[in-house]
């Protein structure tokens, strides 16, 4: 298995472009002059050694490559969980720029369009989807997991309001995600090889703006569209909001509750009664843009007043909220 940074290796496998045509059309599709990368910029590059040989990264990207850690599965789920059977369902291997070129297709096929009026009286196409926060949320998934991680794979699951792209490995930044701000993300790069090569091919920059690219692709959306960063114990999601998804229940669990006469703090507690939620999903329910607001105001009081207590540090994503049982 691959450690960190060991896509670096160099092999005994010399460079040839009849064995990397799935790469080159990659990088034709994609480079701002539809070039091919030269055995000279792949190798100052550090993507083929000085010798014409491959690096053990870049055997991923060529035609043959039949290896397990390639492994991406796509799904098409119904509602907003993983409940009974799955639209549509697929399971891609194989070079890297193949499997990203497949990927893109399963996403691109399940995504709906729509049309906004333009202020002079036309319209305009929009996308569930915006196909360059797509792309970005894709390329980092590829770039940046943890190849190491035997038995695991990158899944993609699409249901009625959002996309979740969750890949092996942990955040190797020391903050979490939301301590830094906007566009300031430093860039490490987990796989120096594999992000060498999607760099090549324009699909990658050095500078880690992948993150704040995605969030401009919903510049003009709500809060709640915004792209997510959720980091879990060994794995990352980033989650791609539907930007056409109207349903008023936005969460099911309050179609059946009067809140019109609630407080906020009331309002958590009814929806506790249904289940346990997160801090976003209680946010989203009673429409908080502000989640430092949401915490402040309702969260923390009753938990404060031993009404509810949290599962897990309040920061994580994955830390639930539930009723307090009283005795």
């Amino acid at each position: 298995g691959r450690k960190f940074g060991v896509d670096n290796e160099t092999t005994e496998i010399k460079y040839n472009e009849d064995e990397w045509v799935e790469y080159i059309n990659l990088c034709r599709q994609y480079r701002t002059d539809s070039s091919v990368p030269s055995i000279k910029e792949l190798q100052n590059e550090e993507i083929v050694s000085k010798d014409g040989y491959a690096k053990s990264g870049f055997i991923m990207f060529s035609d043959n490559y039949e290896g397990d850690d390639s492994l991406i599965c796509c799904r098409l789920w119904k509602g907003k969980k993983k409940i009974g059977k799955t639209i549509d369902n697929k399971r891609f291997k194989g070079s890297l720029a193949k499997v990203f070129i497949e990927v893109l297709a399963f996403i691109e096929r399940n995504t709906k369009t729509g049309w906004n009026k333009t202020d002079h009286g036309g319209r305009e196409e929009i996308r569930s989807y915006p196909e360059k926060a797509v792309r970005e949320a894709l390329v980092n998934a590829i770039a940046h997991r943890d190849y190491a991680i035997s038995g695991t794979q990158i899944d993609v699951d699409i249901y009625c309001d959002r996309i979740d792209i969750v890949s092996p490995g942990s955040w190797l930044l020391p903050k979490p995600y939301d301590d830094y701000p906007a566009g300031s993300i430093p860039s490490i790069r987990r796989n120096t090889v594999i992000a060498a090569c999607l760099d090549t091919a324009n699909l990658m920059e050095r500078g880690g703006t992948g993150f704040q690219t995605m969030m401009d692709c919903y510049s003009d959306c709500e809060e709640r569209f915004k792209p997510v960063v959720m980091i879990y114990a060994g794995f990352l999601d980033l989650r791609l909001f539907d930007r056409l998804y109207e349903d008023d229940s936005r969460d099911n669990d309050i179609r059946n509750i009067d809140f019109s006469s609630l407080t906020d703090s009331e309002k958590v507690l009814e929806l506790l009664k249904e289940s346990h939620k997160s801090v976003k999903e209680l946010q989203e329910a009673l429409h908080f843009s502000n989640r430092a607001h949401f915490l402040r105001d309702v969260i923390n009081p009753l938990i404060d007043a031993e009404d509810i207590v949290r599962d897990g540090n309040l920061k994580s994503p994955k830390a639930l909220i539930r009723l307090k049982i009283k005795l």
